[in-house]
């Protein structure tokens, strides 16, 4: 992307003067949404592991590079007081928080009579209870700093990363499945109970994309054809198309859009192998 490309996304999205919080940034999905948050004029706080600091790092410096300004920040979101450090920096440096991309995310299968409870354990608590943790801080602070008309017509914004496994079953990661069908109905609670607030909450459900935690799906030609078999669009995603989606969601465009999950997988939870057989 280049300043030019920048300029563009500022005028489209109207984000200048807010503050962004994007989980897992250091990569995939989260990386692309930070970086987009950032062209499009967010302050932007890029959230990622310990021992993950050199591409936190490299992302800010590219949103530097556009114009824009981001800060790394470690903390593991399934940890609550590492989540309350996560926010209380955020608003140390920035001073405000307008946005959250809850997207922080793993996956740990295994046939299931073979699963751990560690195995278990490890993905609810990062791919369900951190966005739980995320979430309960940020409505805590839009509802503590009140409304800001002139910086968005929303009191907040709350993004949380599902996937098509919200809706289709996926066997041998029973785990992941679970925890993104949780992901879908605690955004759809929070929705309803704070919509009178103006705080709106929306989830965007990914198919195959393009990012590293997939890469075995998608890195030899036969199982990108396995893979496309699965997809009606015919090609798998890529993560700037997520991040388009989320700059929608998070400007004031979708106004009037909140308790929607908005599915971003060229059709792949539309079943296609019941194409012709239904």
């Amino acid at each position: 992307m280049d300043r030019e490309r920048a300029a563009a996304l500022r005028a489209a999205f109207g984000l200048a003067g807010q503050v962004a919080l994007v989980t897992g940034a250091a990569s995939g999905l989260g990386r692309a949404s930070a970086l987009a948050l950032g062209a499009a004029g967010a302050r932007v706080a890029l959230d990622h592991l310990p021992g993950e600091e050199a591409a936190a790092e490299a992302a800010c410096r590219e949103i530097a590079a556009l114009g824009g300004e981001a800060v790394a920040l470690a903390a593991d979101v399934s940890r609550e007081q590492e989540v309350e450090r996560l926010f209380a920096g955020t608003l140390e440096r920035f001073g405000d928080l307008h946005i959250l991309v809850n997207n922080a995310g793993l996956q740990r299968g295994a046939p299931f009579q073979d699963m751990t409870l560690a195995q278990w354990q490890k993905v609810i608590d990062v791919n369900l209870t951190g966005q739980f943790l995320c979430a309960r801080a940020a409505v805590r602070h839009f509802l503590a700093r009140g409304p800001q008309p002139a910086v968005s017509s929303a009191l907040g914004k709350i993004l949380c990363i599902s996937s098509v496994h919200e809706r289709i079953p996926w066997a041998f990661e029973a785990n992941y499945a679970a925890s993104k069908g949780g992901v879908s109905l605690l955004m759809q609670s929070l929705a309803q109970e704070f919509a009178p607030s103006r705080i709106r909450v929306n989830a965007i459900a990914p198919g195959a994309i393009r990012t590293p935690i997939n890469r075995t799906a998608w890195d030899s030609p036969e199982a990108l054809d396995r893979l496309l078999a699965l997809i009606p669009y015919g090609r798998i995603g890529e993560p700037d198309e997520v991040a388009g989606t989320v700059l929608w969601l998070a400007s004031d465009l979708s106004d009037y859009t909140t308790g929607a999950t908005l599915f971003v997988d060229g059709g792949m939870a539309l079943y296609p192998g019941f194409r012709g057989a239904g």
